[in-house]
């Protein structure tokens, strides 16, 4: 979970569906919802994943089409943990807080605003592979 759905929750979902497949269940939301991003699609068609079809949704919207019986709950920014916080008052899933550049605020040339995509890309592929292997 992320501010909009937009970059980084729909990054790590592509992400942990590339690495595990069908072995888990993930799905991604925003505390809000945002509009698709095409430097969190050209990163991710770098290393393969395909991001085309992601339309960013809310928790609220997540909810009502598919309920949110989760485990676990990883928050990807402070306005995500708080969401999500307050979601666990009537959910029994745990909650873990993974401070997450947004990448969107960087300034500069299209490659550096690209690179910011590709240090958050590469950031979250380690940490799912590492957290979701236990």
């Amino acid at each position: 979970m992320c501010a909009m759905n937009a970059v980084r929750s729909p990054m790590a979902e592509a992400l942990a569906k590339h690495f595990f497949g069908k072995s888990i269940y993930v799905q991604s939301a925003g505390a809000r919802k945002g509009e698709a991003d095409g430097f969190a699609r050209t990163a991710l068609e770098e290393i393969g994943i395909d991001l085309s079809r992601h339309k960013p949704k809310s928790v609220e919207e997540l909810e009502e089409w598919e309920g949110l019986n989760f485990d676990l709950i990883i928050s990807l920014s402070p306005e995500a943990h708080h969401k999500a916080l307050e979601l666990t008052r009537t959910l029994a899933a745990e909650v873990e807080y993974w401070p997450t550049m947004d990448p969107t605020l960087v300034q500069g040339s299209r490659e550096q605003k690209l690179d910011a995509y590709r240090d958050v890309r590469d950031g979250l592929a380690r940490r799912i592979k590492e957290r979701l292997r236990r």
